[in-house]
């Protein structure tokens, strides 16, 4: 269940010295709505009515108290379900597994604003907040252990001068966040003049860093998973400067419930022992920095003026398939580049680069038909995921399915049989993209039947796909989904 807080937050800053910083005002209905509060309260008082009193406190979670979570607006770490009309991402994941680690439901609370779930925890109106920067020197809140770091940097647009040295900021502006973390590590490298910080207030850390793409900001304050993400759709950024200190993302509780972030903590270190945190992390965040900014170049370009022609192909074969157009293009531009007569050494042919083997198994006339390559495409990438153990889930489903649409799916099991003596999971991706280049190794490749195989490129292939389709899905717009996709949704 999710609830969505339009909360205005406030500006929180440090009481670190910075030099200037300028607050950019948010866009926001919160006035309109406090008139309008006004004015229903005032009618309420001269009808003699009972006025409503505010929700109770929150009991600790339990059989009849679910926990509940306030979640940022964040897309780095919640963004539109591909298979629904709901959402997902890493912060929902791990926090429904540890409410299923307290044997309890869980509700989330979407809210604006960086202080805004802060607020709510501290009324005591959410259990916690998931996924924020974890503040040291916070006195009101009480934070997990590290659920993962990334580097803070400065970012600027790539064709902008080099800046070598900390010092080339003094004076400069710089964007960033309401309460955002960068302050204090910009305030530590003690520059002078300092740099002068103007808070964007009505945004998110995306958009703020498409903004130095499209020249409305010269330099902003991020950190580098936010810029990884940013890159697949904004290939002109560059990382200017990273600030010495790492930044680490957690979970944030009330000092009032010093019990939950206790169990909290023993819950973080069993996933991160047992591989759940890696593998979550990997789901999301671990193809990210696989495609350079000429890659993201072109395919951005042709999504303009070669995807429009075939667009219809794609979604004929999404309702036939259920499968994600979106996967398919993505899968198609990784063979094909959306060439039809693309042909490769190794006679692999067509749109979607069949073999003659698959094509005549498929009962393909012309490999060269851009519909009928992207129909069997789909076709043959289904019959794949149904030759899969049931032990291999969804989302990674589709992920074994695509290595095995570049590999075989000969050369996929021989992998998999390989994991267990490597002590890695045969059923999870994070795990086999590690094994899958070993089959190009005469120790293993020696003990297949099927022969050597170029593993490592398979790896490189999969992580690919997953980027041109996350861009897509930015880009694109969702499409109905037959019920099939549920169980095949990328996320």
């Amino acid at each position: 269940m999710t609830t969505s807080v339009p909360l205005r937050a406030p500006v929180i800053i440090p009481p670190i010295p910075t030099g200037n910083i300028h607050r950019v005002q948010e866009k926001s209905l919160i006035g309109s709505f406090r008139s309008l509060a006004g004015a229903l309260l005032i009618g309420l008082l001269l009808n003699g009515c009972e006025l409503i009193a505010p929700p109770a406190a929150l009991k600790p979670p339990g059989p009849d108290q679910p926990l509940v979570v306030a979640l940022s607006a964040d897309p780095a770490f919640q963004q539109p379900a591909t298979d629904s009309e709901g959402m997902n991402g890493i912060s929902r994941d791990l926090t429904e597994l540890f409410a299923q680690h307290l044997g309890v439901k869980v509700r989330f609370v979407t809210v604006t604003g960086r202080s805004g779930p802060a607020d709510l925890v501290m009324k005591n109106q959410a259990h916690m907040i998931a996924t924020v920067p974890i503040r040291p020197d916070d006195p009101t809140l009480i934070y997990s252990p590290p659920l993962f770091e990334t580097s803070q940097v400065i970012v600027q647009h790539a064709n902008a001068l080099p800046l070598d040295t900390p010092e080339k900021l003094a004076g400069r502006e710089i964007e960033l966040l309401p309460g955002a973390p960068q302050v204090r590590a910009l305030a530590a490298l003690g520059i002078k003049p300092p740099p002068r910080l103007v808070e964007q207030g009505d945004t998110n850390e995306l958009e703020l860093l498409s903004g130095i793409a499209d020249f409305r900001h010269e330099l902003v304050a991020s950190d580098e998973l936010h810029f990884n993400l940013a890159t697949n759709t904004s290939p002109d950024l560059a990382i200017a400067l990273k600030l010495p200190e790492a930044l680490a993302y957690g979970w944030a509780f009330s000092p009032a419930h010093p019990e939950l972030r206790q169990k909290a903590a023993e819950f973080i270190a069993a996933i991160r022992e047992n591989g759940t945190l890696r593998r979550l992390y990997d789901r999301y965040f671990g193809h990210i920095e696989r495609l350079d900014s000429q890659d993201v170049g072109k395919f951005l370009d042709a999504v303009q003026t070669r995807l429009p022609a075939l667009r219809r192909h794609f979604e004929e074969a999404q309702t036939v398939s259920g499968i994600d157009w979106r996967l398919l293009a993505a899968l198609a531009w990784q063979e094909s580049k959306w060439e039809p007569l693309a042909t490769s050494p190794t006679g692999v042919r067509g749109i979607m680069m069949l073999t003659e083997e698959t094509a005549d198994r498929l009962g393909v006339k012309n490999r060269l038909d851009p519909r009928e390559s992207i129909l069997a495409g789909a076709r043959y990438l289904t019959m794949l995921m149904d030759e899969l153990p049931a032990e291999i889930l969804p989302p990674e489903r589709l992920w074994f399915a695509l290595a095995a649409y570049n590999l075989g799916m000969g050369h996929l099991r021989g992998g998999r049989q390989f994991a267990a003596g490597l002590k890695k999971s045969p059923n999870h991706w994070a795990d086999m993209k590690d094994v899958l280049p070993l089959l190009a190794r005469p120790e293993y490749y020696r003990r297949l039947k099927s022969g050597r195989a170029r593993g490592g490129e398979t790896v490189i292939m999969v992580e690919n796909v997953r980027n041109y389709y996350d861009i897509l899905v930015r880009l694109e717009p969702r499409r109905g989904l037959p019920p099939l996709q549920a169980s095949l949704a990328m996320q």
